[in-house]
């Protein structure tokens, strides 16, 4: 039983798993963040725009809800909210953009460490004869061992 739980906590204590956690705290936080903004920041202007529409509240009610809320008998409205899928689909719109542009700049930063990683590599290597140099070598050896066989 000790060593499930010494591999469990190996495995907990790996980086990538570590990392994930986080990235799924960060992200649910950023949800949250998102939300907001297009609930409260960008859909008020543009249902404002569009004639004082509020899209959270843009439903087709299929049937009417019947009696007082928190009655005994209170049946709710069955309806489709679409305006509610409206603002989802902007918030991940808006996530899959930010995402994107996050995964966008870390790929150029990781291209731009390997092409500097290269660079220094080529820079560290010794540099041997040139082409040229090594035919005149050849050219030079091929001319001495004429005169030695003549």
């Amino acid at each position: 039983m000790s060593k499930f739980w010494s591999e469990f906590k190996e495995f907990i204590m790996r980086g990538n798993v570590v990392d994930m956690a986080v990235g799924v705290v960060v992200g649910a936080a950023f949800k949250g963040i998102v939300d907001s903004l297009v609930n409260d920041i960008i859909m008020p202007p543009i249902g404002y725009l569009l004639g004082g529409v509020d899209f959270s509240s843009l439903k087709v009610v299929m049937k009417q809800a019947i009696g007082t809320p928190g009655a005994e008998d209170y049946v709710p409205e069955v309806a489709i909210n679409y305006g509610m899928f409206i603002n989802s689909v902007i918030s991940f719109l808006i996530i899959a953009l930010v995402i994107f542009s996050i995964v966008k700049s870390l790929q150029k930063v990781k291209t731009a460490l390997i092409h500097e990683q290269v660079e220094e590599e080529k820079e560290e290597e010794p540099q041997g004869p040139t082409e040229t140099e090594l035919l005149q070598a050849i050219l030079e050896e091929v001319q001495k061992n004429k005169h030695e066989s003549v």
